[in-house]
């Protein structure tokens, strides 16, 4: 049962590492495009890729994870690597949660309520390089947890 688990936790991070960077070069494609359009249907895909993918990821990711610790015996907050893995996923759903998501709407609605000629690209940009920070954030984490669980030793 623990190998099992072991197994849908592994699957459950390759899925979610490859959506949450695949989603990252998607939007760097659109960017270099200018076209309003294609920036639009580009996050829209973005936006629902992660409703499909990067959040149940999350919930197995843990789930799953948490379950193998405990089959295995491992004392969740006194083994190092995963303390602080958890709390480096920790910090990348807070970040996705608290920053990340909110401007993926707002950049959509931008996109999508203003035609090429009226479109803010001042502002656009603003709100496009916030999401690129607050992303990387979003991002680097969990990298660092894989990491620390690969090689089972924290940060």
């Amino acid at each position: 049962m623990c190998q099992l688990l072991k197994l849908i936790h592994v699957l459950a991070v390759i899925i979610f590492m490859g959506n949450i960077i695949t989603g990252l070069f998607w939007k760097a494609h659109a960017d270099r495009t200018h076209d309003v359009r294609f920036i639009a249907h580009t996050m829209h895909g973005i936006i629902r890729s992660d409703r499909w993918f990067t959040i149940p990821g999350v919930v197995v990711i843990t789930v799953a994870g948490i379950f193998a610790a405990i089959q295995a015996g491992l004392p969740i907050l006194r083994t190092g690597w995963i303390f602080w893995s958890l709390v480096a996923f920790s910090i990348s759903g807070i970040t996705f949660a608290w920053r990340v998501a909110p401007l993926q709407k707002q950049i959509l609605a931008l996109a999508t309520t203003t035609r090429d000629v009226a479109f803010d690209w001042a502002l656009y940009r603003s709100k496009s390089l916030q999401w690129e920070l607050w992303g990387l954030l979003a991002t680097v984490t969990p990298v660092i947890a894989v990491v620390m669980m690969v090689l089972k030793r924290p940060a």
